[in-house]
């Protein structure tokens, strides 16, 4: 299977309404996805040369949903030029954003994926951007942290989402502010052969998608900064495979970060900003800050099951899957207990049935889980954070992995760690003047 070659078209646009169709070839099959943009877009930009650049990286980038299919090795890209650079951040993409795909499918293709597009090496003009902020919510807590910050630092911003659904929907409306909403339509074909045992399926980063779906929107409606949501956690990989550490969370990385950034800025000649909000912050902090608010305790969730719903019914949390069992427990360490067991409709830590889960969580067992969570230290020195307050250290799984983290970490670790998680780190492309005025309002 892995002979095929994959290639990637050249987009169509239409207008009124506007709407961008892209186009790969897998082999013998064709696929068409679409995107199909709402509000009042700025239809002048469809023309320009920043635009136009941007939409092909785009092209490339979303092709992923369609190259895993069959995992070649070779990529086409003929119509589309790109720079030096750009290559090697869509090769990034494919080889290290399904990194985890490759992993959990034994495929080998680290240094193997041959990547060809068009040159191009002239440098693009500054474009003019109008000085504002968008935002991608995802619904869980880490986006509305950053509507909290740049709300105290009464700095304009913009909510994002593409494909917004059950907890997206109900989040934005706790915001009050008018979003922009993309409609993201997968090939119906490609959808099914993913379903067939001949075909492959799996984990594709859809940060890495859905940022550069926002470079689009930005342009296009006038925005000069992108504010992503991650932290500084997201950087840890989850298992060694074919050489190098997968990691699930690879396009929410500090790597990748600066990667995208660079691609972006140098796009639009300089005027297209592109960065994380919560990247100084551990996962910890970041749930400090979230737990000194309560408008968003019925609308958020972090828990993924929840974007097979078409809109926000049932319970928001399933309480069995990794983003469950971490978010409550790093909130566990920082929000009132009846407040957070009622965001959650039960208690985690006092259900025995979830003991292999936070051994995995805090690295007593296995591999940190193929999700978006912390830190193995992080959730370890949190549990044993909660094994020393008078609420929680009775509730079943605390008080029996309590002795297997001393044992395994050593308890001055522990406390030093927890330490260490509310310290800031001076990583990140934060610009300085946006940071300034953050910065207060989340220590």
């Amino acid at each position: 299977m892995s002979k095929k070659r994959f290639t990637i078209g050249k987009a169509r646009i239409s207008k009124n309404p506007l709407r961008i169709e892209f186009p790969y070839s897998l082999g013998e099959f064709e696929f068409i996805e679409i995107l199909e943009f709402g509000g009042e877009a700025d239809f002048a930009t469809l023309d320009s040369p920043a635009f136009l650049h941007l939409l092909d990286i785009t092209a490339c980038v979303l092709g992923v949903s369609y190259y895993k299919l069959l995992a070649p090795f070779e990529i086409s890209a003929p119509e589309i030029m790109l720079s030096e650079d750009e290559q090697a951040f869509i090769l990034d993409v494919y080889e290290n954003g399904l990194g985890e795909f490759f992993a959990r499918n034994n495929l080998k293709r680290y240094g193997k994926i041959k990547f060809s597009s068009a040159r191009f090496n002239s440098d693009a003009e500054k474009i003019n951007l109008l000085n504002r902020t968008l935002l991608p919510i995802g619904g869980g807590k880490d986006s509305l942290v950053s509507v909290q910050l740049l709300e105290k630092a009464e700095l304009d911003f913009t909510p994002f989402a593409v494909n917004p659904k059950g907890p997206i929907i109900s989040s934005v409306e706790k915001i009050g502010r008018k979003p922009i909403y993309v409609s993201r339509k997968l090939d119906v074909e490609m959808i099914k052969l993913g379903k067939l045992p001949e075909f492959y399926n799996g984990h594709v980063p859809s940060t890495a998608i859905n940022s550069m779906i926002a470079s689009l929107v930005a342009l296009l409606f006038g925005y000069d900064k992108i504010a992503l949501s991650n932290e500084r956690s997201a950087s840890e990989g989850n298992v060694e495979f074919d050489g190098r550490l997968a990691n699930h969370q690879h396009s929410k990385s500090l790597d990748f970060e600066k990667m995208i950034a660079a691609v972006l800025a140098n796009a639009s000649g300089g005027a297209l900003k592109y960065f994380s909000l919560l990247r100084p912050f551990s996962e910890l902090h970041i749930a400090s800050i979230f737990a000194r608010e309560t408008r968003f305790d019925s609308a958020f969730s972090s828990c993924n099951r929840n974007f097979l719903l078409t809109g926000n019914t049932g319970n928001l949390w399933c309480c069995d899957c990794p983003k469950c069992h971490f978010v409550f427990l790093i909130l566990a360490v920082k929000m009132d207990k009846n407040r957070l067991t009622n965001i959650f409709a039960k208690n985690l830590l006092n259900d025995i049935k979830y003991e292999t889960a936070y051994r995995e969580l805090s690295g007593l067992s296995g591999h940190k889980p193929w999700e978006c969570v912390g830190e193995i230290l992080e959730a370890a020195a949190s549990l044993y954070a909660l094994s020393q307050t008078k609420d929680w250290q009775g509730d079943v799984l605390v008080a029996k992995l309590k002795d297997d983290l001393i044992d395994f970490y050593g308890e001055e670790k522990l406390i030093v760690a927890k330490d260490d998680l509310m310290q800031k780190s001076d990583e990140h492309l934060i610009e300085n003047d946006i940071y300034k005025k953050v910065m207060p309002y989340a220590l």
